[in-house]
C-alpha cells in the first residue's frame, strides 16, 4: 500500500485496482501517453457501435468528476458527472450517432507522480470528415500509484462556450 500525503489529508492506494474498478489493460495505463491514447479511443466509433465502456471504466479512479463546461443564458456552467452518469448520458448518444475524438495537440506538466494534460481535441461524427463539428481543450489530472496512471478528472470546454484555441494549445502555436 502506498501513502501519498495531500494538503488536506492522505490518500491510500493499493498497487491493483479497487475493488469497485475494472482491471485495464496493462498497456492502457503504462504512461501519460498510453492513458490518454486509451481515452480517446474508447470513446470513438462509428454510428452503431457499441462502445466498451467497461475499458472506459478501468482508466477512472473510483470518484473520478467528467466535468463539461458550457455557456447557457449568457452563464458559464459546469456538470459535475461520475464516470457511471457520463456513460448513461453520453454513451447512447456516442453510439447512435457516430463519434470521433482525436486530439490534436498536448501540453503536459508533471511533478513527481502527478501529471496536468491540457489536451486540444477535435470532434467529428466520421473518421473521415473534412473539418471537426467542435473543438476546444481537455484539462485532465493524471495520478500515478507506482504502477498504474489514473484519471482523477477530466474538464473540458469547446470553442464555442470559450472561443478560439490560444496559440500555446494548438498544434501550430
Amino acid at each position: 500500500m502506498r501513502r501519498f500525503s495531500l494538503a488536506l489529508g492522505a490518500i491510500m492506494l493499493a498497487g491493483s485496482p479497487p475493488a469497485t474498478a475494472q482491471r485495464a489493460r496493462p498497456d492502457d495505463v503504462e504512461s501519460v501517453e498510453a492513458i490518454l491514447h486509451a481515452v480517446y479511443d474508447v470513446i470513438s466509433g462509428p454510428a452503431g457501435q457499441a462502445r466498451d465502456w467497461n475499458r472506459f471504466r478501468s482508466l477512472f479512479v473510483p470518484d473520478a468528476r467528467l466535468i463539461p463546461t458550457f455557456a447557457r443564458e449568457g452563464q458559464v456552467q459546469q456538470v459535475r458527472l461520475s464516470v457511471e452518469d457520463y456513460v448513461s448520458r453520453a454513451g447512447a448518444s456516442l453510439e447512435r450517432s457516430g463519434f470521433f475524438e482525436r486530439e490534436s495537440h498536448r501540453v503536459v506538466e508533471r511533478y513527481g507522480n502527478i501529471a496536468h494534460v491540457f489536451s486540444t481535441y477535435e470532434s467529428r461524427r466520421h473518421a473521415d470528415d473534412a473539418e471537426p463539428f467542435v473543438r476546444g481543450i481537455n484539462s485532465i489530472q493524471l495520478l500515478h500509484d507506482g504502477e498504474r496512471w489514473w484519471v482523477v478528472n477530466i474538464m473540458w470546454v469547446d470553442t464555442q462556450t470559450a472561443g478560439p484555441i490560444p496559440a500555446r494549445y494548438n498544434s501550430g502555436g
